[in-house]
């Protein structure tokens, strides 16, 4: 997957820069912007503002707050000098998306604290789209970006938003802009970086619909593999997540994680949920391993890793794995991570609720309550 990241901001600038060139004449300072509270001059102030501090935390790596500082404009400064600050604000983010490390992560708020080169790319876009939106909608000028990058934004950080038949109008009724048929009308939102879960020699990496759907063709999904990865389970794990996401069920929390390796970077195998847990508080987890990564434990510290996290959670009563009956090294996996063998009659039951083949053992960890 070709890291399209730097290109999209570059995009993005560029047309919001052409289009609002076409109104540098009008006093800004009067014209509300939109929904918003601010005026047009302020809100593309605001985008200069998001551009530079998304690129100042990602070039500087840094991890509890954004960096303090802050830019402002001199005293008189017009609209087309305006429009400069933005172009040289997404030149700075586009420099700083390109030669990050494919590994690096920076601090970002909401929800896990950190984003990713991707994630600050899709932030900054965001960023310009919308805004730009509001303050053609203030001067009455009409404004559509092309749709890739619309749907880069929704598949990068909304993977919690059912796509729908149009990429643009989507993204502005996710964000409260409009209105779509058949959804509610949104009066809060929060786009979502991928969640990332630190193990003694991993990093379990949350993947997004992006690398989902990339992963599902047949790409690398945005990571750098060892040989003979990514494995089979892990790109059909990616089908049931797009399938998911497709639905609108989609929980980054209950999705893929990619395994990373702490030492080089490379990517091992792939663990994840098959989906939310249920009713009765059941999920289902399923892993693998690329084969020239199998014998170091990489699965075992992933699948407890994983399991400890979800079982502490007060709506997770039980996780289960269905091994087959001739793989020992995946039996061997779950319970050296906490799993037991399933009595008869809950792996009968589960047969037949489930209409799964009778080769399938079923290996269960339960949180407390629910082994009390």
């Amino acid at each position: 997957m070709r890291d399209m990241g730097g290109e999209r901001v570059q995009e993005a600038v560029a047309g919001c820069v052409a289009l609002l060139r076409t109104a540098v004449d009008r006093d800004w300072k009067t014209v509300r912007a939109g929904r918003v509270e601010w005026d047009c001059h302020a809100t593309a102030f605001h985008i200069a503002e998001d551009l530079i501090a998304y690129a100042a935390n990602l070039a500087g790596r840094a991890q509890d707050a954004y960096v303090p500082f802050e830019i402002t404009l001199d005293e008189g400064t017009g609209n087309e000098d305006l429009l400069h600050v933005i172009e040289t604000t997404g030149a700075l983010l586009t420099a700083a998306v390109r030669t990050a490390p494919r590994e690096a992560r920076a601090f970002h708020p909401y929800p896990f604290r950190s984003a990713n080169r991707e994630g600050f790319a899709a932030m900054g876009v965001a960023e310009v789209l919308l805004h730009t939106h509001d303050i053609a909608e203030g001067l009455g000028l009409a404004y559509e970006p092309p749709a890739e990058l619309p749907e880069f934004v929704l598949t990068t950080i909304f993977p919690h938003v059912q796509p729908g038949p149009d990429h643009w109008r989507t993204l502005l009724w996710a964000t409260g802009r409009g209105d779509l048929p058949g959804r509610a009308p949104v009066t809060e939102w929060r786009w979502r970086n991928n969640l990332v879960i630190p193990t003694d020699r991993l990093t379990l990496q949350g993947v997004t619909p992006a690398s989902a759907a990339d992963l599902r063709s047949g790409g690398d999904g945005g990571f750098e593999w060892v040989e003979g990865g990514p494995f089979e389970g892990t790109r059909e794990a990616a089908e049931w997540m797009m399938k998911a996401y497709e639905g609108g069920v989609h929980r980054p929390e209950w999705g893929l994680f990619v395994l990373v390796r702490r030492e080089d970077g490379l990517a091992v195998g792939g663990v994840g949920f098959h989906g939310v847990p249920d009713d009765e508080g059941r999920a289902e987890v399923g892993y693998d391993l690329a084969a020239s990564a199998r014998g170091h434990g990489y699965a075992t510290e992933a699948l407890r890793t994983l399991s400890d996290q979800a079982l502490a959670r007060d709506d997770v009563k039980q996780l289960c794995a269905m091994i087959e009956d001739t793989n020992t090294p995946s039996q061997g996996v779950a319970t050296r991570a906490g799993y037991v063998r399933a009595s008869v009659e809950e792996e009968r039951t589960a047969h037949e609720e489930q209409d799964m083949d009778r080769t399938l053992r079923l290996y269960v960890r339960r949180g407390q309550s629910a082994a009390a």
